[in-house]
């Protein structure tokens, strides 16, 4: 089996169009999305539609969560982006649409365990909402906590920054594996990265191909017209500038 693991789209259409095309070349069996296809960007509808059309298994974001929910700990700029993407949802397209997407993020799961493998948006410990940064791997008791409740491996998102975590509490970046790392039969954690918002400095969109077969997890960059949705992002007042200009620079 091999799966193409996404996350963090935030309404990117761009930058989703092009992972998906490269995925179609992948030889991939599924794609599992691990939350936030909503959120920051000027295409909640149209990713939404794609998300629900393309992947086998999606979970719950906590931006898809504050569409659906009064959001907690959100920023000013994220929470003038969430009402703006309720305002979307809630008027984009013909009755039938709209309430097939809202009933698609009302019953997404907070997670999806199966045999060694768990998916989550945040981590083990908080499926929805836990980030897990690279710089954690210093906090001996919270890698702790979160390791013991993973049978084998598990992968995510949240961050934006993808990279592996290990039992014995290291963060490897993909390019010091060459983008390539080998299961190995010990607990490991994999942050997949972002389609839609890098934020590892690198602009273009990130993902995941999972093969079990071969115990082999593979990071792949995929570029993207990263200004074109820069500009979409400028021309709508409630989305912030900033949320274009990060995309150039992948922070």
């Amino acid at each position: 089996m091999r799966r193409a693991l996404i996350s963090d789209i935030h309404a990117n259409v761009e930058a989703l169009n092009a992972v998906l095309a490269d995925i179609r070349a992948q030889d991939v069996s599924e794609i599992y999305c691990l939350g936030d296809i909503v959120g920051y960007g000027p295409n909640p509808c149209e990713c939404l539609d794609m998300v629900m059309d393309s992947c086998a298994l999606t979970i719950l974001g906590n931006h898809d969560q504050a569409t659906l929910f009064d959001p907690d700990g959100f920023n000013p700029v994220a929470l003038q982006a969430v009402y703006w993407t309720r305002d979307q949802l809630e008027m984009t397209g013909t009755p039938a649409a709209i309430n097939r997407r809202w009933d698609f993020l009302g019953e997404l799961p907070r997670l999806h365990s199966q045999d060694d493998w768990l998916f989550v948006h945040g981590s083990p410990r908080d499926p929805t909402n836990e980030y897990i940064f690279p710089e954690d791997v210093y906090n001996q008791r919270k890698m702790e906590s979160l390791f013991e409740r993973v049978t084998k491996y598990c992968f995510q998102g949240h961050t934006h920054i993808p990279g592996v975590f290990t039992a014995t509490h290291e963060f490897i970046t993909p390019e010091e594996t060459d983008s390539v790392y080998r299961l190995i039969g010990e607990k490991t954690m994999f942050n997949v990265g972002s389609v839609g918002q890098p934020r590892d400095n690198d602009p273009r969109a990130c993902y995941v191909i999972l093969d079990e077969a071969s115990e082999l997890v593979t990071y792949r960059r995929v570029d993207y017209g990263f200004e074109e949705t820069a500009e979409k992002i400028y021309g709508i007042p409630p989305l912030d500038n900033m949320l274009g200009d990060r995309l150039r620079t992948g922070r």
